[in-house]
């Protein structure tokens, strides 16, 4: 090791690395992109000093790093092959994605040195998540005793563009607020593709901005002169161990374009000059030459690299290409590998066993929220990793009062308030999870999920892209739907949006019974649940149902028959069943069926009554256009025409926001009469 006056670092594997780097840069932008072998291509050009100096001092056992598309250093560094390297840019079976993902979006369990979370494309998405897990090391501390994590950090880096982005501001006040062993990394190279700095942040320099910014250390200076950076990354890398967040501002060139598709035609020839003149490889070279190596030892650096990259290129264009017939494979739990991090699973931990058989303790009926805080109260102290949180979640008890009295019984670690962020409350999540914890987090109305739409749909993709490497199991609570009132904001539903996001699981309970046995049911799984609570069935008399006992869990999937019938097959669900059940009053042969789950929906339950009755009317609150039922129609159609005897008809609402005016909302969501003016109509038919 040649010591530093900062902290002790190898420097012969920075320039190792380094020059690397920058030769498969090279020969991707000009060999392997324009021969076709490349398709996408992004340069770290530039960028290599601080991360690879970086990669180096994470080595604690639960150091972990969140890297965004210009990270490649920092990734071999931190024990990425070149091969892999590679082979992920060409898409080839080989790569940490099994191509799957763009080369440079990066995952990777740890290899002595940090594990680097599953990364997203989105600008500014890797924020919260390194938030998350930086949360998670003092709760896996201070909850579950783990003293070797105690110093364990998280490091999140991201362009000086991203620091606009929604999630760069919420893990800021995250990381503040909590004081986080968090370190945010800003590579300034003055460019957001042709976007300059000072249109992202005023001034152009964010650490001068943040300057003053409460609990947060700041840190700027060069990232391409060797001393200066690594004297800049020892301290601050220090200070977050010691406890606390800190933000480091590197400035380093683009020497390359935003991608290989970019020309850089909106820089002039003199920031181009000015660029290269601060090229961190010659500046790595005067300051190991001849002070610490000797000229013919940068020689062979330059030589063992070459032949390294060259030896790396022929190794990746020989990895076969990804098999087709797998493109489906590792959506969900079911069928996927054991992952290296994220939830119950990775973390070998087995909670006790279920029953789908109710076991009710007393005869009490309870009405749908008080059933689901029971649940949530029994599963927090079955599972010590399992946590709840949200805006209001904590001494008010949730604006349902869901979580009533549950921070004061099982403390605020576990039960506890965030700042009123939806991105920051879903991306904190992605964190905990892939950190081995269970989060649940509430959303307080479906509306209020719009801010995180980004991080959902990035969750429910994560095992995929990851090729079951990593997974994110949790639980959103998300309450929605009319109650006696409604309005645009409060009172969506629109399920059907998140049927079709991949990876989901979706439930939909209607009744306080199936309340406990689903919702138990996704604590204790593996997937991803967008666990949908239907505000008008809360306390609704028709949803009270005894609770059915601690052990009760209800498989995703299985339909309920509500009432049995021969002639029409009534599908619906949600806040629908009980206008299904009151529309059908005094009407002979009416099956109605209550799907519970949407993702995955009991198709089977469904065409089997379809084909003893020929009828069906789908009934749901969501649009009709588009909505979930058109899903369930088309199924039909494909798979039980013949046995027809008339159109399906699905019932659904328009395509306008829930009014505020009872009488407009009354006129807008499936009401009990057109429920039922549909119903006779097939039994005529």
């Amino acid at each position: 090791m040649i010591e530093s006056a900062a902290a002790p670092y190898d420097w012969r594997e920075v320039a190792r690395l380094a020059l690397a780097s920058r030769l498969m840069d090279e020969l991707e932008e000009r060999e392997l992109t324009p021969q076709g072998h490349v398709t996408y291509q992004f340069s770290a050009r530039g960028h290599e000093l601080g991360q690879l100096l970086l990669a180096q001092l994470l080595t604690r056992p639960f150091d972990a790093a969140s890297v965004y598309y210009r990270s490649r250093p920092f990734m071999l560094g931190s024990g990425l092959t070149l091969a892999e390297a590679l082979a992920a840019d060409m898409a080839r079976a080989g790569s940490f994605s099994e191509g799957r993902d763009v080369g440079v979006v990066f995952n990777m369990p740890r290899r002595g040195r940090a594990l680097v979370l599953p990364m997203a494309a989105d600008v500014g998405s890797q924020f919260t998540p390194a938030a998350g897990w930086a949360q998670a090391i003092g709760y896996r501390r201070d909850q579950l005793g783990e003293t070797a994590v105690a110093d364990s950090i998280a490091v999140v880096f991201g362009g000086e563009g991203a620091v606009a982005s929604n999630g760069f501001w919420s893990a800021l006040t995250l990381a503040t607020t909590l004081r986080l062993p968090l370190l945010f990394v800003i590579e300034d190279n003055n460019y957001a593709i042709s976007v300059k700095s000072w249109l992202q942040t005023p001034g152009g320099n964010i650490a001068a901005n943040l300057a003053s910014f409460h609990d947060l250390a700041i840190w700027d200076g060069s990232g391409v002169e060797p001393e200066t950076t690594a004297e800049l990354v020892a301290a601050a890398v220090a200070h977050v161990r010691g406890g606390g967040p800190g933000l480091l501002r590197l400035t380093v060139p683009r020497l390359s374009g935003h991608s290989s598709v970019d020309n850089q035609a909106y820089k002039t020839e003199e920031e181009r000059d000015d660029e290269w003149a601060r090229d961190p490889i010659p500046a790595l070279r005067r300051h190991l030459v001849p002070a610490q190596i000797s000229e013919a030892e940068w020689r062979a650096l330059e030589e063992t690299a070459a032949a390294d990259v060259a030896a790396a290129r022929d190794a990746a264009l020989a990895e076969p290409q990804p098999d087709p017939a797998r493109v489906t494979d590792r959506v969900w739990s079911l069928g996927s590998p054991r992952p290296s991090a994220g939830g119950l699973a990775a973390e070998g931990i087995a909670l006790p066993p279920t029953s789908d058989t109710p076991q009710p303790p007393d005869p009490r009926r309870l009405t749908m929220v008080e059933a689901i805080r029971r649940t949530l109260d029994a599963e927090l102290a079955a599972n010590p990793r399992l946590l709840l949180f949200g805006e209001d979640v904590g001494l008010k008890g949730g604006v349902h009062a869901a979580t009533l009295g549950l921070q004061h019984k099982h403390g605020e670690a576990r039960v506890f308030d965030t700042s009123l962020s939806e991105e920051g409350i879903i991306g904190r999540a992605v964190g905990l999870a892939l950190a081995g914890l269970v989060p649940v987090p509430e959303i307080q109305f479906r509306k209020y999920a719009d801010p995180a739409t980004e991080q959902l749909h990035n969750i429910g993709t994560l095992r995929w892209r990851t090729a079951g490497r990593f997974a994110a199991p949790l639980v959103v609570r998300m309450p929605g739907g009319f109650r006696r009132i409604g309005d645009p904001w409060h009172s969506v539903t629109d399920e059907a949006a998140f049927a079709h996001a991949v990876g989901w699981q979706v439930a939909y309970p209607s009744n306080a019974e199936d309340a406990v046995g689903l919702l138990r049911a996704a604590l204790r799984g593996d997937d991803p649940v967008l666990f949908f609570e239907h505000r008008a069935m809360l306390d609704a008399p028709s949803a009270r149902r005894a609770y059915p006992g601690d052990e009760y869990a209800l498989p995703f999937g299985r339909a309920r028959v509500v009432r049995a019938g021969e002639r029409l097959t009534v599908v619906t669900w949600g806040a629908m069943v009980e206008r299904c059940e009151a529309a059908a009053e005094g009407l002979d042969g009416i099956e109605i069926i209550d799907l519970r789950t949407i993702i995955p929906w009991d198709k089977d339950a469904v065409l089997a009554s379809v084909r003893q009755t020929s009828r069906c009317l789908i009934v749901h609150e969501d649009f009709a256009l588009a909505g979930f039922g058109a899903e369930i129609a088309a199924v039909i159609a494909d798979e039980a025409f013949l046995d027809l005897d008339a159109p399906v008809l699905r019932l659904g609402a328009p395509s306008v926001p829930v009014p505020f005016n009872t009488g407009l909302m009354d006129g807008m969501i499936p009401r009990v009469a057109q429920i039922r003016e549909r119903m006779e109509w097939l039994l005529g038919y």
